[in-house]
């Protein structure tokens, strides 16, 4: 999702973690780094390289909090089991911020685990489809386009020339333009 806002030169209006339901990946108070093989996949696609880094190299798994859920207007888990405990740790989702990745997929099911399946080739799909439909569902939410479109107005208006072809648009709604749209649609 990093990388995704990034591209759109838009991470100063973005503030994007991620964090553990449970206490696997976190030892003696101090959380592991990204597993080796995520890493590798992440350097497939130009993310934790040098060129960017994006704090791949810093990330240590934290555990969620309640506090988090006020911290945030999206919550995303990955799988059923994310969203019981989420819910679990918030005391419910009254504010309805908790989702499943997938969900911005327009697709149901759960995000492949590839500490159990070993394939990080599809776990990528579903999380690069996801954030992608994440990122159209926020651009287009309307809680959020003022914000957004200060300095990027270019998101907004309506685009007719070759930089911005057809593909870069959004299906129901031509009026904006995503820069660097370079992942399937949900």
């Amino acid at each position: 999702m990093k990388d995704i806002v990034s591209k759109q030169d838009l991470s100063e209006h973005f503030h994007i973690e991620s964090s553990a339901t449970h206490t696997d990946e976190i030892w003696n108070g101090v959380g592991s780094p990204v597993y080796p093989p995520a890493r590798a996949k992440l350097r497939e696609h130009g993310i934790g390289t040098d060129d960017n880094e994006l704090g791949v190299s810093a990330k240590r798994a934290r555990l969620t909090s309640r506090v988090d859920y006020d911290k945030f207007d999206f919550i995303i888990g990955m799988d059923s089991a994310n969203i019981r405990d989420l819910n679990r740790i918030f005391g419910g989702d009254p504010d309805k911020k908790i989702f499943k990745m997938l969900d911005f997929a327009d697709r149901d099911g759960d995000v492949a685990d590839p500490w159990y399946t070993g394939n990080f080739d599809a776990t990528w799909r579903d999380c690069q489809e996801g954030c992608h439909g994440l990122f159209r569902a926020i651009l287009t939410d309307p809680r959020f386009m003022e914000e957004l479109s200060e300095g990027n107005s270019e998101l907004y208006e309506s685009h007719s020339n070759e930089e911005y072809p057809d593909s870069y648009r959004d299906e129901n709604d031509n009026s904006f333009g995503i820069i660097y749209d370079d992942f399937p649609k949900g």
